[in-house]
């Protein structure tokens, strides 16, 4: 019922604590959101993680975001992973309410770099 409506599901801070692989089977997601500690190491030891995590994603039909994105080399690496979003400084810092609403309505400044 709530996917009718338009309502999309994401696993937050995917791979630490209770968001396991196994919440991935039990509950009807739309997206994982990769942890930014794995994220942090992405040209390292994480990097056949994240893999890992985006060929799953994938396989059932889900959407990835890489969550603290800082740096382009980052975002170089995740893009050629396959990623399909980013969110981080490297796109934008926090915003203001008024900030976010300007920038919807186009008549705000664009912070994001990428």
């Amino acid at each position: 019922m709530l996917r009718n409506a338009g309502v999309r599901i994401a696993i937050d801070d995917f791979g630490t604590g209770y968001s396991s692989f196994s919440r991935v089977q039990n509950v009807m997601i739309d997206r994982i959101k990769i942890d930014k500690s794995f994220i942090d190491a992405v040209q390292g030891d994480s990097k056949p993680l994240i893999e890992a995590m985006i060929n799953m994603a994938r396989a059932k039909g889900l959407k990835t975001t890489a969550e603290g994105v800082e740096t382009n080399e980052q975002s170089d690496a995740l893009v050629a992973l396959g990623c399909d979003s980013l969110q981080g400084f490297l796109i934008s810092r926090p915003l203001a309410r008024a900030a976010i609403i300007d920038l919807f309505n186009g008549t705000g400044k664009r912070t994001f770099t990428a």
